[in-house]
């Protein structure tokens, strides 16, 4: 599933290519996840904003258009061309005055569309339950500790959860562990080590976004490019490889149905 990076990466394409273009028409896969999508006709999009790892899309008239990507969901801008619109993966496609058509595809249809009142996130639990951003002056080793504290579940399920933070999946939740010398399945957390962990979410998600996004399996960008952050990990999907730090032989668990990988040496228990 794309993360923060991934979906920050196609954000920054996007925005040039569809901000102040007005939405001239649209159509969509029957599926009601995919339905909302025709409700933008008419509108302007003034802004393309991410929460988390969902893209909003700032429309006139006070709208919002909410694009979750799911695990295989891609947007780009392309021609308009009539074959384009019978493309099996095609789950939604705008229309745009300047010439160009947004699509999205999404082979396995985890995707979800929404069409809102600018802000009104009431009927997407999990975009308004969404902790701080990561770069946010909220987000620091004392919220994370305060979090951690008042529950029991591991530290890294709490991130992956959304609620202490926003936009952290399993890739960089084990690279954020690794570089702040923390074991994934500790359940408590201390103002020092909280910090240290803050700083190492940041690290591994500056990363992501520096190299494009990590691509493992499906991710590609809105050019149909695959990120190079893949190239850059130290601990997702290493075990059984030598720590970079240490040398010492990496291992995997599963924590809370998520493979988990960690040095045993720099993050013991």
């Amino acid at each position: 599933m794309p993360e923060l990076p991934e979906v920050e990466t196609i954000r920054r394409q996007l925005e040039p290519r569809v901000v102040g273009a007005e939405i001239v028409d649209a159509g969509s896969h029957w599926s009601a996840k995919f339905t909302p999508a025709a409700g933008a006709v008419g509108a302007e999009i003034m802004a393309v904003r991410r929460r988390g790892k969902y893209l909003l899309f700032d429309l006139s008239g006070d709208e919002e258009l909410i694009v979750h990507l799911g695990m295989t969901g891609r947007l780009a801008v392309r021609e308009r061309t009539a074959e384009a619109l019978e493309h099996p993966h095609l789950r939604a496609w705008w229309d745009l005055d300047s010439g160009g058509r947004l699509t999205f595809h999404d082979i396995r249809r985890f995707g979800r569309i929404h069409h809102v009142e600018r802000g009104d996130h009431r009927g997407i639990p999990t975009l308004a339950a969404l902790g701080p951003e990561p770069w946010d002056p909220a987000f620091t080793g004392r919220h994370l500790a305060a979090f951690v504290k008042r529950s029991d579940r591991y530290v890294k399920t709490l991130l992956l959860s959304q609620r202490p933070v926003a936009g952290i999946g399993n890739i960089y939740a084990d690279e954020a562990f690794w570089i702040a010398r923390i074991n994934p399945a500790t359940r408590r957390l201390g103002p020092q080590r909280a910090e240290r962990l803050v700083e190492g979410i940041r690290t591994a998600l500056d990363s992501g976004i520096k190299h494009g996004g990590t691509t493992l399996r499906d991710y590609v960008d809105s050019d149909g490019q695959a990120g190079a952050n893949q190239h850059e990990l130290h601990c997702y999907g290493r075990f059984g490889e030598p720590c970079d730090r240490c040398g010492t032989i990496m291992r995997r668990r599963v924590i809370d149905a998520r493979s988990t990988t960690w040095c045993p040496s720099c993050q013991p228990r």
